[in-house]
């Protein structure tokens, strides 16, 4: 929830885009019902750019949710991407080495469940079939094999894209993977950011092991540019 909204705030947008409404909703609480299915089972991080308007909206929709173990973690300062943001809250958060799943606040994957034996591996992301240089995508070892060999930001090497849903078994190996790639980021990383994806291929060079799993593209619905949140105000969609 750390993004600047930008593209929201130049259409005309007052409210962060999480904010805003869809059908009886915010965006916000039709990204976070994604996960219901755990929201009795593991604790919730919410990273935000620090706003007394948003530290007062999200505990309330978090509750009207049903989300019983959440944390919030408001940041001062923009970070350098997505990667940054998650490796700033699992800092604030102390030294546990819990897994960490990271997913976008303006993304919906309704009745969201991991695969079974998620727990058996380091990493796992979650793709659908598509085209476009505006993805993160993974290459397989083989052709049908479910094993990540590579993954590549806005490079397509693959019809594999990713959702944003990124599932790391160990915190503290996030953040040592973090570590290695900001301080020494690719020169061709697109806009300067840092993303989540790319971390996997340090753990691929460690040996870990890193899955993925193609949904259908109807699976994931987006709410990241306005004309997104528009076409789900017509049509229905989230309702």
């Amino acid at each position: 929830m750390a993004g600047l909204s930008r593209r929201f705030a130049e259409a005309g947008y007052t409210a962060p885009k999480f904010m805003l409404p869809l059908h009886g909703k915010s965006v916000f609480e039709h990204a976070v019902a994604s996960f219901e299915a755990y929201f009795d089972a593991v604790p919730f991080v919410l990273v935000f750019r620090e706003d007394p308007a948003v530290r007062a909206f999200a505990p309330e929709a978090l509750r009207r949710l049903g989300v019983r173990n959440f944390e919030l973690v408001g940041l001062d300062a923009p970070t350098r991407g997505q990667a940054e943001t998650v490796a700033v809250a699992l800092r604030r958060l102390g030294g546990d080495d819990a897994p960490a799943t990271v997913f976008n606040i303006d993304t919906f994957r309704p009745g969201f469940r991991f695969p079974e034996g998620v727990e058996t591996f380091d990493g796992y992301l979650e793709v659908f079939q598509g085209e476009g240089a505006n993805w993160s995508y993974v290459r397989p070892v083989a052709p049908g094999d479910d094993c990540v060999a590579e993954t590549t930001e806005k490079r397509p090497v693959s019809d594999l894209c990713c959702t944003g849903l990124y599932h790391f078994a160990s915190s503290r190996r996030f953040l040592r993977a973090f570590d290695a790639y900001a301080a020494d980021p690719p020169p061709d990383l697109p806009g300067g950011e840092l993303y989540v994806a790319p971390l996997y291929n340090l753990l691929i060079g460690e040996g870990c092991d890193i899955r993925w799993r193609r949904v259908r593209r109807e699976e994931v619905i987006f709410c990241g540019v306005p004309a997104e949140y528009e076409g789900l105000r017509g049509d229905g969609q989230s309702d």
